[in-house]
């Protein structure tokens, strides 16, 4: 979406409403946590315009979102990543364990959001050169059609046939640079600073590349070599530089499943790591420092949301002072039949309109009328309230299931219209709503 340019400030793009009108066209109610992330947003940018000496005090507010699986959490956060142009990752604190166990360390996290950061930044650098870029493959593709250079009338006709694409099936050998590692790499960052795999990722940027021969044709050598060529022309070390500073100034964690890192009660064995992965967490969202390949990121301005449902805990298990970390809370309310209709008809490319768009690719018109719709909402939401409340995402499953037949059959409906109302619905699900046993291991 663009924000519409009236409402934008040079100096404080998006104001909180604008957020909130962005993530209405893709989440139906959940007015609280919208707000929450807007207002958190919205301090980031006040945060550049006041007295530098302020704005060394001035914190990010983070959030604790809590809510059904299927309430609108993820999707808050995917949206809001797509309309912001700062680093954002999510992650599952399941991933990770206590600090002597084995898994992932929770610093790896900080190590991926600079990994992404750092190749948004490629990819712009990428393009800011693509044209400079193409002109270099252009050459390279010359030279390897002519390997002894040849006369220059021969070199401009197969510039000529390069240019039209009559030549996108020729087979041509060139020698490519393969990186050992490093940045421009975009491996996983996962590796401890003592491994051997770590200690190669951060000599790979320092040691010279291998060349390799391939034989492909232009077609396929193309984007390759235009990735070359583009990274031959970037300057490394500036994105590196930049990503630290994005990534500490308006990065974005989003940790999901929080409450599965609370201990049950009396666990014992491996269970206890689940106390101890909210300690290693601590200090990361406290604010500490962490290596990554592009260099230090310090962690205390990043922006942190903690999600779970919390249907076992409360978020007053997690311990006080990772609690206190997260000063703004919200709770996302469960969906009911009238919020999954509203999500069936109201949010912009909705489930309803994929399906349509799928099947007319085949000549299958889907006519969904009110009826029908409420009635999916209807059955959606009593297999919920029936078995485990997934909330939204009920949606997928019973969509899948009512119009399963019609995908299968497509190719031979080209040209029908099949109508989706009330009586339809019934007569596909209907049996399934009605047997509990069914409806557990099908819907």
């Amino acid at each position: 979406m663009e924000i519409p340019a009236e409402n934008v400030r040079p100096d404080i793009p998006w104001t909180p409403a604008d957020i909130v009108r962005y993530l209405d066209r893709y989440i139906i109610g959940q007015g609280d946590a919208k707000k929450a992330v807007a207002v958190a947003i919205r301090n980031r940018a006040r945060r550049e315009r006041v007295p530098e000496a302020m704005k060394e005090e001035i914190l990010p507010r983070n959030i604790l979102m809590i809510g059904a699986t299927g309430s609108g959490k993820t999707e808050i956060a995917r949206r809001l990543s797509r309309l912001l142009d700062a680093p954002f990752l999510k992650v599952e604190a399941t991933k990770y364990t206590e600090v002597g166990y084995v898994g992932r360390n929770v610093e790896s996290m900080v190590r991926d959001l600079a990994e992404v950061a750092y190749n948004e930044g490629l990819s712009r650098e990428r393009e800011r050169v693509r044209d400079e870029a193409q002109k270099d493959v252009r050459d390279r593709l010359l030279d390897a059609l002519l390997p002894g250079g040849g006369q220059e009338a021969t070199r401009t006709r197969l510039a000529v046939r390069l240019d039209a694409g009559d030549l996108e099936d020729r087979e041509v050998e060139i020698l490519f640079r393969e990186t050992a590692g490093g940045p421009l790499s975009g491996g996983s960052s996962d590796w401890g600073e003592g491994s051997p795999e770590g200690i190669r990722d951060m000599l790979g940027s320092f040691l010279p590349p291998r060349q390799v021969r391939r034989r492909l044709t232009i077609r396929d050598a193309r984007p390759l070599l235009l990735v070359e060529a583009a990274d031959a022309r970037v300057d490394s070390g500036k994105i590196s530089r930049e990503t630290v500073s994005r990534v500490e100034e308006s990065g974005i964690l989003f940790i999901d499943e929080i409450d599965k890192v609370i201990p049950r009660s009396g666990s014992v064995g491996a269970d206890v790591s689940r106390e101890g992965v909210q300690r290693d967490l601590l200090p990361i969202v406290e604010g500490s420092s962490v290596r990554t390949r592009h260099g230090i990121v310090r962690t205390d301005r990043i922006l942190f949301i903690a999600a779970g449902a919390f249907h076992h805990a409360r978020p007053s298990d997690l311990i006080p002072e990772f609690q206190g970390r997260f000063p703004v809370r919200v709770t996302l309310s469960p969906l009911g039949s009238p919020e999954l209709y509203r999500i069936l008809t109201e949010t912009e490319c909705s489930l309803v309109s994929q399906y349509k768009a799928l099947l007319e690719t085949e000549g299958v018109i889907l006519d969904f009328r009110e009826d029908g719709l409420r009635e999916i909402a209807e059955v959606a939401w009593q297999v919920n309230e029936g078995t485990q409340n997934i909330g939204a995402r009920r949606l997928f499953t019973v969509m899948e299931h009512l119009l399963e037949e019609i995908s299968f059959r497509a190719a031979e409906m080209s040209g029908q219209t099949v109508v989706i109302d009330r009586p339809f619905v019934q007569e596909r699900l209907g049996k399934l709503v009605m047997d509990p046993d069914l409806t557990r291991y099908i819907l």
